[in-house]
């Protein structure tokens, strides 16, 4: 992919034309040297055939424009497609994560609190990482249907989770650990009378408002 693109750019020229006839001469002994060129499309690379440009023939495919500058390997590695989540990952990062959004903790099928008419539905992305010492990595993980939607888009910082953790005194710190171990967060007398109040009809909340300000 990277010779072809060199070759289109030094030998074809952006706006002209080229054979599939002229890939195979070019790469002789190439398996699949005109697939290949094709590949780069992924990778924003303008290049039409007949069916998109009817003054070509079948033969011929027009060389429009150049994308992503492949040869670079930071530029190839930012622009990479990401391959699509396999059955067997998909099914491991589940049992991993407990079918249970690691966002905001709801299994799937499960009512959302504040939207009993609303099921989780989840899912297994990859996800950007920069880890605690600073490295980068595509990690997968399960996230809920609204949950993904609301994601800002940049990578998940492990770096600024363990720095907040550390910024906490030891009680909470401790605290926080027996929550990591258990996989869950442990819920408190207040939490679990708001998650109560939470589930009400919204005229029922307004009773209980009512009772608890007599």
């Amino acid at each position: 992919m990277i010779r072809g693109a060199l070759w289109l750019v030094q030998v074809i020229g952006e706006g002209n034309t080229y054979t599939k006839g002229q890939v195979r001469d070019a790469f002789p002994g190439v398996s699949q040297a005109d697939r290949r060129i094709r590949d780069l499309r992924d990778y924003g690379w303008v290049l039409r055939t007949n069916s998109e440009d009817a003054t070509l023939t079948a033969e011929d495919q027009r060389f429009v424009k150049a994308g992503v500058p492949v040869w670079d390997p930071a530029a190839r590695r930012a622009a990479a497609p990401q391959k699509a989540v396999s059955s067997k990952e998909k099914q491991a990062a589940m049992v991993r994560d407990h079918y249970m959004c690691t966002i905001c903790g709801i299994s799937g099928g499960e009512e959302y609190v504040d939207d009993s008419h609303q099921t989780a539905v989840l899912s297994v992305t990859r996800r950007e990482t920069v880890l605690p010492d600073g490295r980068e990595e595509t990690l997968l993980v399960t996230e809920c249907k609204r949950c993904r939607a609301g994601n800002y888009g940049g990578p998940a910082r492990a770096d600024e989770a363990v720095a907040h953790m550390k910024g906490l005194d030891p009680g909470d710190q401790r605290r926080l650990l027996r929550w990591i171990e258990r996989g869950r967060r442990g819920s408190t007398p207040l939490d679990r009378a708001w998650t109560a109040y939470r589930r009400l009809p919204a005229d029922a909340r307004d009773e209980v408002r009512a009772a608890l300000e007599d």
